[in-house]
């Protein structure tokens, strides 16, 4: 690739800047470090969550930090109406069609999956442009519908399977978070020839710094006392992470004065668990905070909890990991043993993982470690090496550089190198030139 001629990238998805929502962040960042590169633009739609109040281009074109953003007025209907939603994603699609064949030419094109239908519009893209094809997959769509009981194994899902299997075979090569990922999409079967890369997403450690000393955000929510022990969950009080068994863990832990429960965050089981935990003085449920208090909010815990299912752990990789990683806090999963997160949990030993939802364990793992406060430290401090060495922004945004610094001129897909990383049993995958 010239200097002087960089790979015009076009990233396709309807999460982008100014959006709060973590993947529209996520792409933000790593579109906003490969411009230093590539020629980078992205096709976006409107953002569900603008919490900064930035002004920006409702229909139509600007730059922003060195990326090309066109962005389409696609309906935004409330998320609680499955009709509502539908025809958000609908119109999304439709509008991201006639203003794509609009757009120059790019040499790759990267596809999210937000929505789920945006693969179609890549394939069609792929052919009209006559481009390289990249899919980047987030999560794995339909199963994770399925995984977090939102949709049954139906008909019509098979067929929708079969057809973003389609898409998939056509792409030059699809990029996961996981090994659990590429597993499950390697099992959708006849992908052999396209091959699946493995690139996690990150966490800016020179943005999210350990703040254990007198930290503010512990001060000003009145859990200041330096003899408290803060068990906090923060992201998505969702279906997948069954946090029902956390709180009749807390109620276990009644006799413990010194122990507190925090929930941060909000979601479809938000109501349910406040009412299950009415009485009990030790929990409390906190909004989301300010992105840019993430240091302070992820940092004021002594623990920080990671419980997620099988079935859903298998379609995506919670990308608050490395957020906890980094604030130097150690971890209590619940995941399958053999599974990626638990292996990062225990081979590097970061916190503690349990295989099963039982609230028997939880309750005594959470009695042995409130008794053993150094072990907690010495795992934080692990955990924030870890981060700075396999999670920054900047080792997973240099593997896409890499990535898409080969493609547009390779002939051979299928010739990978995977790098030496700080746990060997998860090393990513990355392409080298064939010439």
């Amino acid at each position: 690739m010239s200097s002087e001629t960089p790979s015009r990238i076009l990233f396709l998805n309807r999460s982008y800047w100014p959006d709060a929502e973590a993947t529209g962040q996520l792409l933000t960042e790593l579109c906003e470090d490969l411009s230093e590169d590539f020629d980078v633009s992205v096709l976006c739609g409107q953002p569900n969550q603008n919490l900064g109040q930035h002004q920006f281009v409702q229909s139509g074109d600007e730059q922003h930090q060195g990326v090309h953003i066109s962005r389409v007025r696609n309906s935004q209907f409330p998320k609680r109406s499955l009709i509502g939603k539908l025809f958000n994603f609908l119109s999304f699609v439709w509008y991201a069609f006639w203003r794509v064949s609009r757009l120059p030419k790019p040499d790759v094109v990267v596809c999210e999956t937000d929505p789920f239908l945006l693969p179609f519009l890549a394939i069609w893209v792929r052919f009209r442009k006559r481009c390289k094809l990249v899919f980047y997959l987030q999560d794995i769509y339909p199963d994770i519908a399925i995984a977090v009981g939102k949709a049954r194994n139906g008909i019509f899902i098979r067929l929708l399977r079969r057809l973003l299997r389609w898409c998939y075979r056509r792409a030059d090569c699809i990029v996961v978070l996981s090994e659990d990922m590429k597993q499950t999409i390697s099992g959708w079967g006849t992908l052999d020839a396209v091959p699946i890369h493995i690139i996690p997403n990150w966490i800016d450690t020179t943005k999210v710094v350990p703040v254990k000393e007198a930290n503010p955000w512990r001060v000003e929510n009145n859990f200041a006392s330096e003899n408290l022990f803060l068990v906090m969950y923060l992201g998505n009080l969702g279906l997948s992470q069954d946090l029902s068994i956390v709180v009749d863990a807390a109620k276990k832990l009644e006799d413990l004065d010194d122990l507190h429960f925090v929930f941060v965050g909000e979601g479809a089981s938000r109501e349910a668990l406040i009412e299950q935990a009415e009485g009990l003085d030790d929990v409390t449920f906190l909004p989301y905070q300010p992105r840019e208090r993430l240091a302070e909010s992820l940092s004021a815990a002594d623990l920080h909890l990671l419980p997620i299912r099988k079935e859903a752990l298998e379609c995506l990789m919670p990308s608050k990991l490395y957020g906890i990683l980094a604030s130097g806090t150690a971890v209590l999963s619940i995941a399958p043993e053999t599974s990626e997160l638990a292996r990062i949990i225990v081979e590097n030993r970061v916190g503690v993982n349990l295989p099963r939802f039982e609230s028997d364990q939880i309750e005594q793992v959470l009695r042995d470690l409130a008794a053993d406060r150094q072990s907690l430290q010495d795992s934080g401090e692990r955990g924030r090496q870890l981060a700075e060495t396999k999670y920054d922004r900047k080792v997973s945004v240099g593997l896409f550089k890499n990535l898409l610094r080969v493609l547009p001129n390779r002939q051979n897909p299928h010739i990978l190198i995977a790098t030496q990383s700080a746990n060997p049993r998860n090393d990513v995958e990355i392409p080298v030139s064939t010439e």
